[in-house]
């Protein structure tokens, strides 16, 4: 069993080396010790995973929205979804808004920029959507030592500041509002501030408090 998945890591290192550093999923959960790999680690297209005996990773693509649940053997990362031998994948695709999880900062700024726009009608149609997050509470990436301001767009409530202390962060870079017991509201527009920075964004209308994937409701703010 070694050898073989000796060579089928061999393999996969000629046929699929690492096409670029961009993140192509955050890996969600890890269940045993797999190396190299940790919870909310980005795993770049070419990485490739190994995968022991009563070992699982789950992955969430960035692109495609797949949520893969992934049992031993050996996993290649593409660019919307795995490979893998000599192990057991189950996939689904989950609500995720790819505007939301990859957002730049200059899509940001555009973002904020038309945020008050948006609010309204155009005569030529309806207003474009704002990047979308599928859970009331956002998992937001951002620099630790900064603060976080979330104030809503589109109708009166608290404004939300935030303070991101390493003690509050996961892994020194993601803050968890449902690990915080904070949310936001479903059907709401916001703006979220990160220095000199805005982001605009929006929570799905058929959002819930219940237990969500990262993908749905990951903000990349950094």
């Amino acid at each position: 069993m070694r050898s073989l998945i000796g060579a089928l890591v061999g393999a996969f290192c000629v046929a699929g080396p690492a096409l670029a550093e961009t993140p192509a999923a955050i890996v969600e959960d890890v269940q045993g010790k797999i190396d190299g790999v940790e919870f909310m680690d980005y795993v770049a297209p070419g990485k490739i995973i190994k995968l022991g005996p009563k070992t699982s990773i789950t992955l969430s693509y960035l692109k495609s929205c797949l949520r893969e649940t992934i049992s031993e053997g050996v996993v290649l990362v593409g660019t919307e979804q795995s490979t893998v031998q000599l192990g057991d994948v189950q996939r689904a695709k989950v609500p995720c808004d790819t505007k939301a999880a990859q957002l730049s900062e200059r899509e940001a700024n555009q973002s904020a920029a038309t945020t008050f726009r948006t609010m309204r009608s155009d005569a030529k149609g309806a207003p474009s959507k704002l990047p979308t997050i599928y859970g009331v509470a956002p998992l937001v990436q951002a620099k630790s030592g900064s603060t976080l301001v979330i104030e809503r767009t589109d109708g009166r409530e608290p404004t939300i500041s935030v303070p991101l202390k390493n003690d509050v962060m996961i892994r020194g870079k993601f803050y968890d509002f449902a690990k915080a017991g904070k949310s936001l509201t479903p059907g709401g527009s916001y703006l979220a501030i990160l220095g000199a920075k805005r982001y605009a964004f929006q929570v799905d209308a058929s959002a819930t408090a219940s237990p969500t994937p990262v993908i749905g409701r990951l903000l990349r703010l950094e």
